[in-house]
């Protein structure tokens, strides 16, 4: 090597070295600290998976493409907390929700049941009816009339004349995803969805056709929902109700 080469040389070991050092020193800001972060131990950090399928937007705030999946903040608290019993014991089925509470205890269910129920309702926005006005007012007619001849009560008999649900156990019609109710029709006639014994809305759905759970599905999610969509008070509907309810008895 040359004399005259070594200035150049020394140079180019000098940038090397500080390329080097300045990789490194990235790399080491860049590196996942290992001090663990805290995690709050409560109720509604745990309950944050349940924002994937449930809520207008996820945990980090991404919208939740909830077609099949109702929101729930809001849902009367009783109704929730039967909700969790059927699908740990079996009357609802749906894996994921099955694997998340079949170990879990009666009090904690109430307890989830409780958050949410405390939660301002999120419902989803009315849709665009894509079947026929008559199909829409069939749908209506069973919404607040029910059909006598097939001794088919009407929804605002049970579900309230706004059709936001009954404290403490009776859910709300409104703001619900079309698709949703159509599924929830689908897993009651097949038996996929049970509940408490009289089960009312099973005996309900085999009484419907296909056109009229077309109809009554089309007709709820085209509504628009009460500027105050919670559940309205225990009294605010008929005792006894139209028919035999195991999930909402007389002495709730």
């Amino acid at each position: 090597m040359s004399m005259s080469a070594s200035p150049t040389l020394a140079r180019a070991l000098a940038a090397c070295l500080a390329c080097g050092l300045s990789l490194a020193a990235t790399a080491h800001a860049m590196a996942p600290s290992t001090v663990p972060q805290a995690v709050p131990d409560t109720l509604a950090q745990r309950l944050v998976a349940c924002t994937s399928c449930h809520a207008r937007v996820d945990a980090r705030g991404n919208p939740v493409n909830d077609v099949y999946f109702p929101r729930i903040g809001g849902k009367p608290a009783g109704y929730l907390y039967n909700q969790l019993l059927n699908f740990r014991e079996g009357r609802r089925q749906y894996p994921l929700m099955t694997y998340l509470v079949e170990h879990l205890p009666d009090p904690y269910l109430r307890e989830i049941a409780g958050h949410f129920a405390a939660l301002p309702p999120a419902a989803h926005a009315a849709t665009a009816s894509q079947v026929t006005p008559q199909v829409l007012e069939r749908g209506r007619q069973l919404v607040f009339n029910g059909d006598a001849s097939r001794k088919l009560p009407a929804c605002v008999a049970c579900h309230g004349q706004r059709l936001t649900g009954v404290e403490p156990a009776i859910p709300g019609l409104l703001g619900l995803p079309r698709d949703y109710v159509n599924a929830q029709f689908g897993a009651w006639r097949n038996k996929a969805r049970r509940a408490h014994a009289p089960d009312c809305m099973a005996g309900i759905t085999a009484r419907l056709s296909f056109e009229d759970v077309a109809a009554v599905s089309g007709w709820l999610a085209a509504q628009p929902v009460p500027a105050d969509p919670r559940p309205s008070p225990a009294a605010s509907i008929a005792r006894p109700l139209p028919i035999a309810c195991g999930s909402a008895p007389e002495a709730p």
